[in-house]
């Protein structure tokens, strides 16, 4: 099976650390040019690849991001739009309106800005690759989680639309949705579920794997692994699917 991105030109959002960091590193590993942006620069620098300090929310950081890719890359085959928050944990009554704006803004708005300049980029490349971050919440219920789980359901709509939109024009678009991913986001996530349920941590995390069918949490790696393969040769004829990669998530809790 062929999953070299050698020569390819790459942009993963919010690749200093985490999931990003790892999809970043994934594809430089298999012979692509990558740049990266996060809002941490000190993040940025441990990651050895090209960046820009960008919060992918504002517009004008968005734009001085496409510039710097432009510059340096010459172009782009490849948008990894991976940047996303947690957002609020709380019943939605007690949701702060600017908690709710912030999680869309990142998760959903963003996800627009740079999908907007990428798409023309990948066009007069000749086509290429679209891969959004969607969530197992973007396909189950997950209470206390209404902001996140409403983005990362829009992003499966986005995603599947501009697949539609753009096929013609050989743009593959997917996006992927990852289950309980190893790593410090989800443990501050299951920190702030155990307080708003008040039970121990460990409770929910039983709670959450519970739900698995392989009763496992998954890791960055696997999440960089269908990246790699969605955006080379091996995926060239999958378009328009949200694939998960969650060991079987039946709910979330």
């Amino acid at each position: 099976m062929e999953t070299s991105a050698n020569g390819l030109r790459v942009l993963v959002t919010a690749g200093g650390a985490g999931i990003g960091r790892v999809i970043a590193r994934t594809f430089a590993d298999h012979g692509a040019r990558v740049h990266v942006c996060d809002v941490d620069e000190k993040a940025l620098k441990q990651g050895n690849l090209p960046y820009t300090v960008a919060d992918v929310a504002k517009l004008a950081d968005v734009e001085r991001l496409f510039s710097d890719v432009e510059r340096r890359l010459g172009g782009l085959d490849v948008l990894v739009n991976n940047a996303g928050i947690a957002g609020p944990t709380a019943r939605v009554e007690d949701i702060r309106p600017e908690d709710w704006d912030r999680c869309i803004a990142v998760d959903l708005n963003g996800m627009f800005y740079c999908t907007r300049k990428a798409m023309p980029m990948i066009k007069a490349a000749g086509g290429g690759s679209i891969i959004n971050l969607s969530s197992a919440a973007g396909r189950l219920a997950f209470p206390m989680r209404t902001p996140y789980s409403a983005a990362k359901w829009a992003v499966v709509g986005f995603t599947q639309s501009l697949a539609a939109e753009a096929g013609p024009e050989k743009v593959r678009v997917n996006c992927i949705q990852p289950g309980v991913v190893e790593g410090e986001r989800i443990e501050r996530v299951i920190e702030a579920k155990a307080k708003g349920l008040g039970v121990d941590k460990e409770e929910v995390r039983r709670r959450l794997l519970e739900g698995v069918s392989m009763h496992t949490t998954v890791t960055a790696q696997d999440i960089a692994n269908m990246a790699l393969f969605l955006a080379s040769d091996a995926g060239k004829h999958i378009s328009g699917q949200a694939l998960s990669v969650c060991g079987g998530a039946r709910y979330l809790v």
